[in-house]
């Protein structure tokens, strides 16, 4: 009976030591993703503080420092300085020096006193939509809350008539990092995998020693398996690394079973490793398997889930998003880091990511067996 992993071992073998012969490789699947997973924890946060804002007060009274003070205070604005016309408002915003300009006209006070509306100027620059979202929401949140007190005041109420108590559930803080970080994970191993694989085997058969290997009487599924299982090793210590900078760099904590979320990753890592020895299927260059990979790369972004809620998008698009493995894994990161969730409560997202794993292995290894036949 025919063993259809021969020759696993000894393929295992050498491969581990090409890998660790190779120390471009390894610094090149552990040190940009590295970088990677830095600079987008950093950079990836919705929480928009001490915006710019150029003030315009023509009434100069207690009264319109307060107001302006209570949007200071919310540390969403931070005030750069004060004009005195309103040319000069709208100036500093075309020119970026602000986004946004505050004009208090001059019968503020006098319409607080008479019991009457007093209107405030807030222009804001929309050429930025997270930034104007955000200076929109806290200016009317704070006009409003000053608007209710001042209302219960003059009718003698000493609470509101209806009082939301909201609980925020998971993330509390709503911290972005604790948002962002587990889906950056999920993009910068895929970055680092799928390239790394798919540009192994090319230059192994830009060398010719591809050949001979498919050639030999070796199992097709005993090779394949063989050189994926080093670079899964490597790709589960770059997964600890990145799992060990989201916990004590980001300060994320972990809600759920850390055992159950490196299951995840290893198999979320063998999905990937798998899709990159696909591409090498196909690319007969480095550069052309660099493209490839390149291709996985912006959808798994865009419509993963990563940044976008995908409930939003277009059918197309939310089906395209549906078949990638970055979907199923971020989706069982912020689960299992964020929510706290069991086995049972993700199972189905778990199933379909081990399913899409053992798919896309038998996908590479039966075309590398058609391409000896």
């Amino acid at each position: 009976m025919n063993n259809p992993f021969r020759g696993f071992g000894a393929i295992l073998f050498k491969e581990f030591i090409v890998v660790l012969r190779d120390p471009m490789t390894l610094f090149f699947m552990l040190f940009p993703p590295l970088i990677e997973m830095i600079a987008f924890g950093y950079a990836l946060d919705n929480d928009v503080k001490h915006m710019s804002m150029v003030l315009l007060d023509e009434d100069r009274t207690v009264e319109s420092r307060e107001f302006v003070d209570r949007f200071i205070n919310t540390q969403t604005f931070r005030k750069i300085g004060e004009v005195h016309s309103a040319t000069e408002l709208s100036a500093e915003i075309r020119k970026g020096h602000a986004y946004v300009g505050m004009q208090i006209p001059p019968d503020f006070t006098r319409e607080l006193h008479a019991g009457r509306t007093a209107h405030v100027q807030v222009l804001i620059d929309g050429s930025n939509s997270t930034t104007a979202l955000q200076a929109l929401n806290t200016a009317m949140s704070v006009a409003l809350l000053q608007s209710t007190n001042t209302l219960l005041r003059e009718a003698g109420r000493r609470g509101f008539p209806v009082e939301i108590r909201p609980q925020m559930l998971y993330n509390p803080t709503m911290r972005s990092p604790n948002f962002f970080v587990p889906g950056v994970i999920g993009v910068v191993l895929q970055i680092g995998t799928t390239f790394a694989t798919a540009m192994a085997v090319v230059r192994e058969r830009e060398r010719g020693t591809l050949e001979q290997l498919l050639a030999s009487p070796l199992s097709r599924w005993g090779l394949m398996l063989g050189k994926l299982v080093p670079y899964l090793c490597i790709g589960m210590t770059m997964a600890v690394l990145l799992f060990s900078i989201m916990r004590f760099v980001f300060d994320v904590p972990i809600a759920g079973s850390v055992t159950v979320m490196m299951l995840s990753t290893l198999i979320y890592v063998f999905a990937l490793l798998s899709l990159g020895l696909l591409v090498a299927t196909k690319a007969e260059s480095q550069m052309q398997a660099l493209q490839m990979s390149m291709t996985f790369i912006m959808p798994s972004v865009f419509f993963s889930g990563f940044i976008f809620p995908r409930e939003t998008m277009p059918a197309v698009f939310y089906a395209i998003g549906a078949v990638l493995p970055t979907t199923y894994f971020i989706s069982l990161m912020r689960a299992i880091i964020l929510r706290g969730a069991s086995l049972g409560d993700f199972a189905p997202e778990l199933g379909i990511l081990a399913l899409m794993a053992v798919a896309l292995f038998c996908i590479c290894a039966l075309r590398f067996q058609k391409k000896i036949g």
